[in-house]
């Protein structure tokens, strides 16, 4: 249908509105910048596609030279196989029946295919059924960094290594550790020294698995945040930054090694556009963006165009938002189109069905956010 509507080399101005466009240039040097930076201090990129859910940018991304591609959900796996993308790692635990046998069913067209665990009951019930299916399942101890959230304690990693690498439906592969909550802190300085100390804990697990004999060739984490941080741990094999493709308001807020305000090595090659349906205020307008177009959470959305620093974006409720100025300072009329830098790209991308692609803002192509909605 919206292929239908031939906005394909149409103005990116004149798009319905709210969408989400994304500058092809800015993606494209992105996707390069992090490869680079990873390849030169001799690591590998795992992406995690979480960010765009769109099998086209993963394919992007492989191309580029990626190892793999990560994902949270199987749902997300299935859409990755079915494309022909290989060696994907789902990064959260797989426990149902249903995900369980999904998994497989995965597993059968992708032999490459990894996933975490995080208990050994759980290991041993997909141990079960790869044996049921002839399949062997890669697997990776999920190390928990202080999140509470999923992992194993530190201590406990190289004794649940063990009984899964026992395990004949099971192959050890290493271990996951990702620091999330590290990611957005603000200091640079502070970021650094957390994150070293979660992953330098995290490599001595690695060490005792190799010092115990247990197989352990890949040590995958960190993320956008701390990538010009934990490229310095030797031990670590492979990052899983996926925020630095889109970038948002939350991320370009942080600080980085050579900012102390903003994280400036990536630029926002997605942004929304919005239409002004209100003009009635001399303080504000009414944008047709609310909380079903962005994303709440994170950091406060922004006006990139037209650039102005007495522009402020609200959220209005679930269908408009407010772009808040000095009285009398700002004039827009009706149907005026603004560009917004969104408060947190991986939920925002999920509430769309298609990404726009433009060079010099001209609409090249219509990518369909094919993982979106997958979240089981």
């Amino acid at each position: 249908m919206v292929e239908q509507m031939g906005w394909k080399g149409a103005s990116k101005w004149k798009l319905d509105t709210p969408c989400l466009v994304v500058d092809q240039d800015k993606l494209e040097r992105n996707i390069r910048d992090m490869q680079t930076h990873v390849t030169g201090f001799g690591k590998k990129l795992r992406p995690h596609a979480k960010t765009h859910k769109c099998s086209r940018i993963a394919g992007m991304q492989m191309d580029a030279g990626a190892v793999g591609i990560c994902v949270a959900k199987v749902s997300e796996a299935q859409v990755l196989v079915r494309s022909g993308l290989k060696g994907t790692l789902i990064t959260s635990p797989v426990v149902t029946d249903y995900k369980i046998v999904t998994l497989m069913d995965c597993l059968s067209l992708d032999p490459e295919l990894m996933i975490v665990a995080d208990n050994l009951a759980n290991a041993k019930k997909l141990n079960d059924e790869a044996k049921r299916r002839g399949l062997r399942l890669n697997v990776l101890v999920d190390l928990d960094p202080g999140m509470g959230r999923t992992g194993v304690a530190f201590k406990d990693g190289p004794s649940l290594g063990q009984s899964i690498h026992s395990l004949p439906g099971l192959r050890l592969r290493g271990v996951q550790c990702y620091a999330g909550h590290v990611q957005h802190i603000a200091c640079f300085d502070e970021r650094l020294r957390t994150s070293l100390g979660w992953m330098e804990e995290a490599a001595n697990v690695v060490l005792e698995f190799r010092k115990k004999g247990l197989p352990c060739e890949i040590f995958t984490g960190s993320g956008t945040g701390t990538s010009e941080i934990d490229t310095g741990i030797p031990e670590l094999t492979d990052l899983q930054a996926g925020s630095y493709t889109m970038m948002d308001a939350e991320y370009l807020s942080i600080g980085s090694s050579g900012n102390p305000s903003r994280f400036e090595k990536f630029a926002p090659a997605l942004t929304l556009l919005t239409s002004v349906v209100n003009t009635n205020h001399a303080d504000h307008v009414t944008v047709d963006a609310g909380l079903k177009a962005l994303y709440h959470d994170g950091g406060t959305p922004y006006v990139l165009n037209p650039p102005s620093p007495d522009l402020e974006y609200k959220w209005r409720g679930d269908e408009h938002g407010q772009i808040s100025f000095p009285a009398g300072s700002v004039r827009f009329e009706l149907g005026d189109v603004l560009e917004l830098v969104v408060s947190h790209c991986d939920p925002t991308v999920n509430l769309f069905d298609v990404l726009y692609m433009t060079r010099n803002d001209v609409v090249t192509d219509i990518w369909p956010v094919d993982m979106r909605g997958k979240c089981m």
